[in-house]
């Protein structure tokens, strides 16, 4: 008897499990080529100037994602509005120079100042030069309230990265100004300032007033011959000095100089905005599933094409996020759930510093205690160069750091329904790009929120005009929203909640 009663038992789990299936391969199908490609045509039109943060065109995308939210009938959870306002302080290059003797340099021509603290008028300072800033350069050039000038290897984005912690530690030992110049080809410093000039010339946005939060005093990077002037000696001289052996104090043969320099920044309160939808759960209500995806770009670039449309970063994840909300509101309309409640977030400022969703989670609408996981999509559009050959892929990132059930869960899924290539290259702890670290999900992971990032890669028209919608594989995008539809179902609709068992 109890043989037959245990049979009858795994019968009728076996037959609910294959009812869920079934739904939910039903609702999948609501995320459609058509459907993603029509709301992408107009998140990612030029209309939208780029949804710079804060612009004319992020706004109007907002309203766009504000009228589908309510057209699905989703709850606006900040009383009673889809808006969540996100207040950035903006800092813009005003009048920025330098001066050696009589020879004057222009901010993003022969100079480039990147920071967002202005200097309170015109600095007169000494400037030592202290070679490629080695801890046995540093020994014996005293650069206290001095300005140092550096020698880079070369420029690059990447570089920069690393000459922001040498231009702290230079800081650090009571320097008052860091100046770069690089080595390389002189005449690839004009074409580097032009691309900088676009990136930074229009401001820099922090949720912290700079003057609240200490500021970046910033650096100026500077051409070969300005730092010729600067010391009277030819560049060969300067290059050879950095180059020498520290031991034989090569850097003392550069005698000091004096510049003076001008950092003006204009400064004011930009007003941005969380787009947020909200689906109340059923008997597991208290519960959150966050959906995220984030529909800011950076804006406009001069150029003949001067629209930067995103079209993948992140149209693509924001028109998914729309998606899986319809799909999930008429499951619940025709009687099928969720259990658990899920909030359809699409966020702002992800692009000058992952602002919006860190702004969610120090103000959450919703107890990140009760938010059991975030599914992040950020660029799901696109095929990079590593898979031309294989398209049927998206990359995974996060899935195994502090949940291992969810990794199995979104496994598994995957495994059942869409059967993607999961590639985790870019999971890997040690891999340069850290993107771990760099979409919105960190915020929560931060937190100690599960998390599942989904994306497909650098291509060559990132953060350029030319990643436009005629470049999204549809297709491709409809399937991979599949597969995020599904790991969400099974979270939204489980017993139990998954554990968070990893540090």
């Amino acid at each position: 008897m109890k043989k037959l009663l245990f049979g009858f038992a795994l019968l009728f789990s076996q037959l609910g499990f294959a009812q869920q299936t079934s739904v939910a391969t039903q609702y999948a199908e609501l995320i459609t080529p058509s459907d993603l490609k029509d709301n992408l045509s107009i998140i990612a039109s030029d209309a939208m100037e780029g949804r710079y943060t804060g612009s004319r065109g992020q706004k109007m995308a907002a309203a766009f994602i504000n009228n589908d939210f309510e057209t699905l009938g989703l709850l606006g959870p900040v009383n009673g509005s889809h808006y969540q306002t996100v207040a950035l302080a903006s800092s813009k290059p005003g009048g920025i120079y330098l001066k050696s003797g009589v020879t004057r340099y222009s901010n993003f021509n022969e100079i480039i100042f990147l920071g967002d603290t202005g200097s309170g008028g015109e600095v007169s300072l000494d400037a030592v030069f202290v070679g490629k800033a080695a801890e046995a350069d540093f020994a014996y050039i005293d650069v206290k309230d001095k300005a140092v000038v550096i020698l880079a290897d070369d420029l690059s984005f990447n570089v920069l990265r690393g000459l922001r912690k040498t231009a702290t530690s230079a800081r650090e030992k009571g320097a008052q100004m860091v100046l770069i110049v690089a080595n390389g080809k002189p005449e690839e410093f004009k074409p580097f300032a032009d691309q900088l000039k676009g990136f930074f010339g229009k401001g820099s946005l922090s949720l912290i007033k700079p003057d609240q939060q200490g500021g970046n005093k910033g650096m100026f990077i500077v051409e070969q011959a300005v730092a010729s002037k600067i010391f009277n000696t030819p560049f060969e001289k300067l290059f050879k000095a950095a180059s020498a052996e520290p031991s034989k104090k090569p850097l003392n043969k550069i005698k000091p100089s004096r510049i003076v320099y001008q950092v003006a920044m204009e400064t004011k309160t930009v007003k941005s905005e969380n787009m947020l939808g909200y689906l109340e759960g059923t008997d597991k209500k208290d519960e959150l599933i966050i959906i995220s995806a984030h529909f800011d770009h950076i804006g406009l670039h001069e150029g003949e094409d001067k629209v930067n449309n995103g079209a993948d970063d992140d149209g693509s994840g924001t028109v998914t996020v729309l998606q899986l909300a319809k799909a999930f509101t008429q499951a619940k309309k025709e009687g099928h759930g969720p259990r658990r409640s899920i909030l359809f977030l699409t966020v702002t400022g992800e692009e000058e510093g992952l602002f919006g969703s860190e702004f969610y989670v120090t103000h959450p609408v919703f107890p990140l205690a009760n938010t059991v996981a975030d599914l992040n999509i950020d660029m799901i559009g696109r095929i990079d160069p590593e898979h031309k050959d294989k398209p049927d892929y998206v990359y995974i990132i996060g899935s195994d750091r502090l949940s291992s059930e969810l990794h199995e869960i979104n496994e598994r899924n995957n495994k059942e329904y869409t059967k993607l290539d999961f590639d985790y290259t870019y999971n890997d702890e040690n891999h340069p790009t850290n993107l771990y670290k760099r979409s919105d999900h960190w915020n929560f992971a931060k937190n100690n929120v599960p998390i599942v990032f989904y994306f497909d890669g650098i291509h060559e028209d990132y953060h350029k005009p030319s990643d436009e919608v005629s470049k999204i594989d549809f297709d491709l995008l409809a399937k991979r929203g599949k597969a995020v539809f599904f790991t969400a179902w099974e979270l939204v609709n489980r017993d139990n909640r998954i554990a968070v068992d990893k540090k």
